[in-house]
């Protein structure tokens, strides 16, 4: 940490200071020059620990505190050096051998300076002693700044752990996310027109040649469109039916060509949606068209939509052979239609019933929210009369 850096480099800025200060009258020539040599050889020795940061600093302390000690005995001078030295001690050494070597130094310092001019005083006994007390107590106060330095270190890089995770994890939840929406629309769109597909070819099979002509030209139109809508759906465009038309035009039209003499019926009068809604509720319709196309032998389809206040809610209804919901086909396979329908209409915070039983027919009811801005527009087309096998709307339909 920058603050625990600060603190060191101004501790050993403090032991060169007081070295240079005790060596002084030395190069002064006012005090013998025999300290010089040793002195150096401290400085030197003091400094290549530094540098070098060694793992076991005992050698490199009991060297540097040798050299003082030689110092300290050829020149009192030299006593003010101790405090540095007190703080070294605190910080390389264990506590149980850090307060005994401070009480040594500090009785060193003061046997020399009893040796000093003067004799041993009270000042110059309190003086190496409240110098030791004070580096103890500030010692204990840079152990704790430096526990909490390396606590706070620790929770930073937890943080960063946990944010590498996070992202980790959004960037997994975005491919799981996009790899959904691709499932859907291939499953709403190329899989139910390449169905349509087989069946117009299987049917063109056992027709008439003229009867067999409409088949291959419908299967032609079918494959175009498919190809259209792989195209937008891989770059997430509008949907080339709301692109030609407003969304009950669109549903009337795939309603014509999916399950051919259904009802299409318009509630309400039509307001503008996002974009995401209107997509979601084209691609249930077709989904559910075409299971009834593949699977209901129903004589009667009806799909009607309603644009209530606040809510607009989509209904499908047939009375084919119907099934027992929950239960998956008959030969194990896994199916992919109600699943992506619920997870449409659950990412709108919409709903979802689906209503059937054998021999009952199906019915499918979806509602969901319309905000407050939504603006009426005309319909592209008038709604075809509900026919008699038009089932009554399901109006506030839940999932």
């Amino acid at each position: 940490m920058p603050s625990l850096r600060l603190v060191r480099l101004a501790v050993h800025g403090a032991f060169y200071v007081l070295l240079a200060i005790a060596a002084g009258p030395a190069l002064a020539g006012t005090a013998p020059v025999a300290v010089l040599p040793p002195a150096a050889v401290l400085a030197a020795v003091y400094g290549l620990g530094i540098v070098r940061s060694a793992r076991r600093p005992g050698p490199w302390l009991a060297a540097v505190t040798a050299l003082w000690l030689l110092l300290l005995a050829m020149d009192h001078g030299f006593s003010y050096v101790a405090f540095p030295l007190f703080f070294l001690f605190l910080h390389a050494m264990p506590v149980r051998w850090a307060h005994p070597a401070v009480a040594a130094a500090t009785a060193a310092v003061v046997a020399a300076q009893a040796g000093a001019p003067g004799g041993l005083t009270a000042a110059k006994v309190i003086g190496p002693v409240a110098g030791a007390v004070v580096a103890i107590l500030t010692g204990y106060g840079y152990a704790a700044l430096y526990r909490e330095s390396r606590r706070r270190q620790q929770l930073i890089d937890d943080l960063l752990h946990t944010r590498d995770e996070l992202a980790a994890a959004q960037r997994e939840a975005g491919r799981l996310a996009e790899r959904q929406r691709l499932a859907r629309e291939i499953h709403d769109t190329l899989a139910q027109g390449l169905s349509s597909i087989v069946l117009l070819a299987r049917a063109a099979e056992t027709a008439s040649p003229e009867a067999a002509r409409a088949r291959m030209r419908e299967a032609g139109r079918t494959a175009a469109d498919n190809l259209a809508e792989a195209r937008r759906f891989v770059q997430a465009l509008t949907p080339p039916a709301l692109e030609e038309a407003p969304l009950p035009e669109a549903l009337r039209r795939v309603t014509e060509r999916t399950v051919p003499g259904a009802v299409f019926r318009l509630d309400g009068d039509p307001c503008a949606l996002p974009m995401e809604t209107e997509v979601a509720l084209l691609r249930l319709t077709q989904e559910a068209l075409a299971n009834v196309a593949r699977h209901a032998r129903a004589d009667h389809t009806a799909v009607t939509i309603a644009f209530l206040d606040g809510q607009v809610t989509l209904d499908v209804y047939d009375d084919g052979i119907g099934f027992t919901p929950g239960d998956g086909p008959a030969d194990g396979r896994r199916t992919f239609g109600l699943h992506g329908m619920r997870e449409r209409i659950a990412a709108l915070g919409g709903t979802l019933t689906v209503e059937s039983a054998p021999g009952e027919g199906t019915a499918i009811a979806a509602a969901v929210p319309v905000g407050s801005g939504a603006r009426p527009r005309e319909a592209a087309g008038e709604a075809a009369p509900a026919g008699p096998a038009a089932r009554p709307r399901h109006t506030g339909a839940a999932a």
